[in-house]
């Protein structure tokens, strides 16, 4: 145990477990919600995901929108409240992956604060606490029905922001192993590797404790052993289940502590490339790793460890180094791009890609300190496929 003074935080009523989606119509008649305003994606809705969970609520007055883009954006969160503001909403449920969720944290938000979503880019930006706010995570990825942040994309800028605040967190989330029994293979691949970067950046995060350490750890070690049994054998119930208590284990741990430079060079990739947040994370984060691992070899070495990589005869240096390549070969086993040519994405626009990823408040917790010109000779290695 350090000497470090730990500090958590969670505002969120969590409620996990196959058939935990029940919890909704309770939530419902108990608050006498009376007009609900669901946010979604297309994607979910053809998956009859909403079919599901919609006839548990129908004693409310329902409203849908479904329109949410995989990386969302300002527009997407105009729409939403446009609906809110038409339907008398006293409860706004979120549905999806991260994207749906974060446009319902930030429909929520105006809801009581007004305005646009980007009046409020930065954290504690906002006085008023959101509108009730339900969240139903149906991947094992982003977390987002237990973190205080939104990340949104300013289309204009080509720029994602992020909003976050204490008062951001949904006051439920109710995460059900079952909803994501139908998540196709790629999509699965994506958010769990996604979820596993927020348990490496969560452990090795300055900000990091011994409780945000413990979950970080444990996280790993569940995503490690079950992340490809859950791509290639969707149906394993064993698997999606500790896929989603990983996903959220990591959620826990890096609302505490953030994250580092994988996700601080992600979002400029997303938001100039649309290339989707999970897999830019993926093809990021074994360089970063690397790079990483030369300030904090010790901790690199214990990632290695919890996803069972063979140490013996290693210096500590080199078994840190081992767990980027452990990390980068599961990423290919479950099929997903290791350089970001694979995207399009070229070294014209590196500049800005470096600007943007150098304002994100991950580089201060990130355990090695880093420079603009680090951060431009990752980006050229990530391109060139340059490991």
């Amino acid at each position: 145990m350090s000497n470090k003074v730990g500090i958590f935080n969670i505002l969120t009523n969590v409620s996990f477990g196959n058939g935990a989606i029940s919890k909704l119509t309770e939530i419902i008649k108990e608050n006498e919600f009376q007009n609900v305003l669901v946010i979604t994606d297309k994607g979910i809705s053809s998956a009859g995901i909403i079919d599901i969970v919609v006839p548990s609520i129908r004693e409310a007055n329902i409203t849908i929108y479904d329109g949410t883009l995989p990386n969302p954006t300002i527009s997407n969160c105009e729409e939403a409240y446009k609906l809110y503001k038409e339907n008398n909403v006293d409860v706004v449920v979120g549905i999806g992956g991260g994207s749906p969720l974060d446009v319902a944290k930030a429909v929520a938000l105006l809801a009581t604060n007004g305005g646009s979503i980007d009046d409020y880019e930065g954290i504690g930006k906002f006085k008023n606490d959101l509108l009730p706010l339900i969240a139903i995570p149906t991947t094992a990825g982003t977390a987002s029905e237990v973190t205080n942040f939104t990340v949104i994309t300013d289309e204009e800028r080509q720029y994602k922001l992020t909003v976050g605040g204490s008062r951001l967190a949904a006051r439920w989330a109710i995460i059900d192993p079952e909803l994501t029994y139908g998540l196709p293979p790629h999509i699965t691949a994506a958010t769990g590797l996604d979820a596993l970067v927020h348990a490496i950046e969560s452990y090795t995060s300055k900000e990091a404790n011994d409780i945000t350490k413990t979950l970080a750890r444990e996280a790993t070690r569940k995503i490690g052993k079950y992340l490809r049994q859950a791509v290639y054998d969707g149906d394993n119930i064993i698997a999606r289940e500790e896929m989603m208590m990983g996903s959220l284990l990591a959620g826990l741990a890096f609302n505490n502590t953030r994250l580092g430079n994988c996700h601080a060079m992600s979002h400029p990739i997303s938001a100039v490339y649309a290339v989707p947040h999970g897999v830019a994370n993926a093809i990021l984060i074994p360089y970063v790793m690397k790079f990483n691992s030369y300030a904090a070899p010790d901790l690199y070495r214990h990632i290695g460890e919890d996803l069972g990589g063979n140490i013996e005869g290693l210096t500590v240096t080199e078994q840190a180094i081992n767990a980027a390549n452990i990390v980068r070969q599961l990423s290919i086993d479950i099929g997903l791009p290791t350089d970001l040519q694979s995207f399009n994405v070229t070294e014209e626009k590196i500049d800005l890609l470096t600007r943007d990823a150098m304002l994100s408040g991950n580089i201060l917790v990130n355990p090695r300190k880093t420079s603009a010109e680090d951060i431009k000779n990752l980006y050229r290695k990530a391109i060139r496929g340059e490991y």
